[in-house]
């Protein structure tokens, strides 16, 4: 395995983790939050699930440039 596909591996296999340790608490935390305030809650969830696509979007750009 080459060394930058080890990385590519570690860094995915991270990024996965944490947003599934997240993904498993999120209805409590929006639970919590809904309590204090439903839009609050929203915008939250909608930023969690956001989150998760500009990660993917701003990788790619990264590559993009890498890339020349």
């Amino acid at each position: 395995m080459k060394p930058e596909t080890r990385s590519a591996m570690i860094g995915a296999a991270v990024f996965l983790a944490i947003f599934g340790i997240v993904g498993f608490f999120m209805p409590g935390i929006l639970i919590a939050l809904a309590e204090t305030s439903p839009w609050l809650a929203v915008v939250i969830a909608a930023l969690f699930i956001g989150a998760f696509f500009i990660v993917f979007w701003l990788r790619g750009r990264y590559q993009d440039r890498r890339r020349g």
